[in-house]
């Protein structure tokens, strides 16, 4: 959804009182954590003031994005959670590594959705230098997080 253009921070999404019984899970990658930590961060302000209880946000991390398909996966097999949003940075490199995180890290965290019937979003920058990564984790392109977590209860809005 990201372009030039867009500002990743802006929605319309208002309060519900929907949102007060929900428990959302985030699973935050711990490399890059300038960026990711960023994301994470809006994504919890932002859930908090739509109305998701703030004891109701259970973050936890992650070595790196590789594993948050696993980690995803736990936390949605979790009953009280409803949905789970993944965090996570992966800046291209000079080796095809680059290109193995992330096709892994995607297809994983869709897969676990698909499995839990629970909406597990892709909060996963996948971008060719730091600087864009930083544009997208509260920097010109706004927050990345806050994208994230507006789709996690558009999600749930959905579903219900």
């Amino acid at each position: 959804m990201s372009t030039a253009n867009k500002n990743l921070s802006q929605t319309s999404l208002e309060s519900n009182e929907f949102f007060q019984s929900l428990s959302i899970g985030l699973v935050v990658s711990e490399w890059n954590p300038e960026v990711t930590f960023a994301m994470s961060e809006a994504a919890v302000t932002f859930l908090i003031q739509k109305g998701v209880p703030a004891n109701q946000v259970l973050v936890q991390t992650v070595p790196g994005s590789f594993e948050l398909p696993l980690a995803s996966k736990w936390m949605a097999e979790q009953k009280n959670i409803h949905a789970v949003i993944a965090i996570g940075c992966v800046i291209q490199g000079e080796t095809r590594h680059f290109d193995f995180i992330c096709e892994a890290c995607a297809n994983g965290i869709m897969q676990v959705g698909l499995q839990t019937n629970k909406p597990v979003i892709f909060g996963v920058l996948t971008t060719q230098n730091q600087q864009q990564a930083i544009d997208r984790a509260g920097g010109k392109h706004g927050n990345k997080g806050i994208e994230a977590a507006e789709t996690a209860l558009k999600m749930l809005l959905l579903q219900k």
